[in-house]
């Protein structure tokens, strides 16, 4: 699913314009980067948690020169960790039911 294909799918179903959905849901992913961006994280009760994290410095090698190591600076990464109500539901899905 694209961002398209969501406000495609909330303006069919609340009758609402589709410009006025897209600029609603640019909007609220425009507020969550700002927040994680100013240090922040964000919960989405039932759906998930953004949250940040510090991957501390490594030492990575070079695939195609296994002898060389390259060393890889700290950073902060995002991670979500899905809700309950989506850890619910997706439980209920098999492996054979997801599209590669």
């Amino acid at each position: 699913m694209t961002k398209r294909d969501l406000v495609v799918r909330i303006a069919d179903e609340s009758k609402l314009n589709q410009q006025e959905v897209m600029n609603v849901v640019q909007k609220t992913l425009d507020y969550i980067t700002n927040e994680l961006a100013a240090g922040r994280n964000v919960e989405l009760r039932n759906f998930g948690v953004f949250e940040l994290k510090v991957r501390k410095q490594r030492i990575g090698r070079n695939p195609n020169k296994p002898e060389n190591e390259v060393p890889i600076p700290e950073r902060v990464v995002v991670k979500f960790k899905s809700g309950k109500v989506m850890k619910e539901k997706v439980s209920t899905i098999s492996p054979e039911d997801i599209e590669a």
